[in-house]
């Protein structure tokens, strides 16, 4: 029996979504099919000649499940079906994370009665408050001994031991196999820890997450391979509903997702999927691309093998390759291929800046085709490349970059302005954080809309003014008002009226009137704090936003959004506070002394540099920033984004080959190639050289016109860097940049 199940397979930017959609329409635009009951889900019979595979459009008005790899994907897909079909037809991809999720979510009351959980609603955890309660629950076991036996600090095995149960997880295995895998897999020189422990740990967690109704990713992943794949009510639910899928770049997606894929074929449902041998981005953090390709064998296999879009692959694949393989090749790289070579990483930084801004300057290129790329970026490179090309009138756009909320002043002041309201927290409140909260808080509004009446040199001197002081209160005003007005305290904490410091007078007028509006403000939300009129935390953490920094205007975009990721963070985390209370007893996990507790402990939750959820709206509505792209190779990958010049920075950094942060701790086990195999020396070399190639490959197929390698002699560290890429920056041409 010939399949009707298409399998598209290509290297980066060969047009498999774009195939992939095709098909899609195509069946869709059937002369056969009746789109009237596409919306009114009409009970018709099918019309004479109509293909087997149509028939779910008269079961169900969205019987397709449309998957992509990740969120972003998710919306381009999303969008691409909607633009290619014209709207005519109602779509919506997820994520299979976040199919899982919607799954499990709504078959919650059947998954009660499967595991006799307690009813009531479900609540999923985000994983900076899976972190918190994990380390809680574990601590008694997590001792200093056990600690040190792991040779890692408590955050890093409490992640690392999560991250055992979601790669479990997606491997279809059940957490009562955790220990069995490790057993066999993990080499004693990995973690001196037993495998039983680290799976009592996790049975522990799964239970106490189950009895209260809350839901970690890996979780909701094992439930819906475990429970609900298998019930039978479920399993009649998924054959009436979905009768088609097209999954998009199946090299990233789980080996969990099989078992579902299979499932629907089995059952006569049609799949659509696109596979990439270069990608496996998502290799490390569950992926698994070998079992996946084994769908192939159940569907008619299309090639493409020519790319659509000009790129460097055609040309620069052989080369490269051989140069990397075998470093003693005498090859030359061609005039596409130029380096950028310097004794010290500053100087690299530098000119490497001054490259991107010559040619900007220049007209070669557009600052939205340029792209900085980098197998690790660091706050300092981060920094000067964006203070180098900002001031050259250069915006600069890093790629969902992950940073600490606690780096951003306005979320530190709000903080410190949270210790000085609610009482017994005052351990957590310092001087400098007084002064910084003041500095922050006595934010000055933008020039009035009347200013533009003004002459233009009158206009521009008042925008230079209020560019250069934006504040009423400068560092020095706020550290001296801080020095002498600031009485700490265990309990509750103070400011002082400006009169108590002796020369007051040297604070200036502006600045003694913003300590004063601050100072009256606070003394009147903490009367009402004690007078219960402020329902909890985030409350007043929306007065504060909107008097001091949302009153006469908005704030820069990158504030904005640390308050929208600050407020989500803050809801979420009194969301599952109040869960964790109405559970009783609760004596799992440490009883609190205070009743303010939870704020003192969301304070540190912060303080501790965690990084939370990106808040939405996760991208800005409208055309994207004409901007350079700044991206390490993860991000950059995921993104699937093209440019026609790249940088590739740190080119002789051994970290090209290494997964560094995508790669989770014990994924090599989980793979169903090896699953329970030892993870050696020689795996670990191979499974490098092959990520390498793979790097190479894609990052060749994204870029259009030329590639500059940034190699310095010196790390910054100071050790000399011998990467893999080393023998391509000696054959490639130098730049004019590479003079140092």
């Amino acid at each position: 029996m010939i399949s009707h199940s298409i399998w598209i397979v290509g290297n980066s930017r060969s047009g498999k979504t774009t195939r992939l959609i095709e098909h899609f329409y195509r069946w869709l635009s059937s002369k056969n099919y009746d789109t009237e009951s596409f919306y009114t889900k009409k009970q018709e019979q099918p019309k004479g000649g109509m293909i087997p595979q149509l028939s779910y459009l008269q079961k169900s008005g969205t019987g397709v499940l449309i998957l992509a790899a990740n969120s972003e994907n998710r919306r381009a897909l999303g969008d691409k079906i909607v633009t290619t079909t014209q709207g005519k037809y109602p779509v919506r991809a997820k994520t299979i994370l976040g199919f899982f999720q919607d799954e499990v979510i709504l078959f919650w009351p059947l998954l009660i009665q499967l595991l006799h959980l307690k009813a009531q609603f479900p609540v999923r955890l985000r994983p900076e408050t899976e972190q918190e309660l994990a380390t809680k629950l574990w601590r008694s076991q997590l001792d200093a001994a056990t600690l040190q036996r792991a040779g890692v600090n408590e955050y890093r095995l409490v992640r690392r031991i999560l991250d055992l149960l979601q790669l479990a997880a997606y491997s279809y295995q059940p957490c009562e196999n955790i220990a069995q895998v490790l057993q066999t897999s993990l080499q004693e020189e990995s973690i001196d820890l037993e495998p039983e422990l680290l799976a009592s740990l996790l049975l522990d967690w799964r239970d106490f997450c189950l009895s209260r109704g809350l839901l970690t990713y890996g979780i909701i992943t094992e439930l819906y391979s475990q429970k609900l794949l298998s019930d039978r009510t479920y399993q009649q639910y998924l054959m009436q509903r979905y009768q088609a899928v097209l999954a998009d770049d199946v090299d990233d997606y789980p080996g969990v997702a099989r078992q579902l894929f299979d499932f629907l074929l089995d059952h006569d449902a049609v799949g659509m999927f696109s596979f990439n041998p270069q990608g496996a981005v998502r290799l490390g953090l569950g992926a698994d691309p070998n079992y996946m390709e084994g769908l192939a064998g159940r569907c008619q296999i299309e090639k493409l093998t020519q790319t659509p879009l000009p790129c460097l692959a055609e040309t620069l694949n052989t080369p490269m390759l051989e140069l990397v393989t075998e470093p003693m090749a005498l090859l030359s790289l061609p005039d596409t291929v130029q380096s950028i070579q310097t004794t010290s990483r500053a100087q690299l930084l530098r000119h490497t800046a001054e490259e991107i801004v010559t040619a900007i300057k220049t007209g070669q290129v557009e600052a939205e085709q340029v792209a900085i790329i980098a197998p690790g970026l660091d706050a300092i490179a981060r920094y000067t490349l964006v203070e180098i090309l900002t001031k050259q009138n250069i915006p600069v756009e890093s790629l969902n970059e992950q940073r600490s909320l606690i780096s951003s002043p306005v979320i530190r002041a709000l903080l410190t302005m949270l210790a000085l309201v609610y009482p017994g927290l005052g351990r957590l409140v310092d001087r400098d954080a007084v002064a910084e909260m003041l500095v922050v808080l006595s934010r000055k509004s933008e020039p009035s809309e009347n200013s533009s009446q003004l002459p233009t040199p009158v206009r521009l001197r008042s925008r230079q003014a209020y560019s250069q002081l934006p504040t009423h209160i400068d560092p020095v005003r706020a550290g001296l008002i801080a020095d002498y007005c600031f009485v700490p305290h265990p309990d509750e904490p103070k400011l002082l009226p400006v009169s108590a410091f002796e020369r007051w007078d040297r604070i200036g007028y502006a600045a003694t009137k913003a300590y004063g509006e601050i100072l009256e403000w606070l003394e009147k939300v903490r009367s009402q704090q004690q007078q219960r009129l402020i329902p909890s935390p985030i409350s007043l953490l929306y007065l504060a936003i909107q008097h001091f920094l949302c009153r006469d205007s908005n704030p820069p975009s990158d504030q904005m959004a640390a308050l929208r990721e600050l407020l989500e963070t803050a809801q979420h985390y009194w969301e599952i506070d109040t869960r964790l209370k109405q559970t009783i007893p609760n004596s799992q996990l440490p009883t609190p002394n205070s009743p303010f507790s939870t704020v003192a402990e969301f304070i540190q939750l912060l303080r501790r540099g965690t990084i939370t959820a990106n808040p939405y709206p996760l991208r800005p509505v409208g055309p994207s920033r004409k901007a350079v792209t700044l991206a390490t190779i993860f991000q950059y990958r995921s993104s699937r984004k093209s440019h026609r010049w790249h940088f590739w920075l740190d080119a002789g950094s051994p970290l090209w080959t290494k997964g560094g942060a995508a790669t989770l701790f014990g994924a090599p086990f989980f793979l169903q190639e090896r699953l329970g195999q030892p993870w050696t020396a020689e795996d670990e070399q191979q499974s490098e050289d092959e990520r390498l190639r793979r790097i190479l490959l894609d990052l060749l197929s994204r870029v259009s016109q030329k590639v500059y390698l940034c190699h310095s002699e010196l790390a910054v560290n100071g050790q000399e860097q011998i990467g893999p890429l080393l023998s391509l920056v000696h054959a490639c041409t130098p730049s004019e940049a590479a003079i140092t």
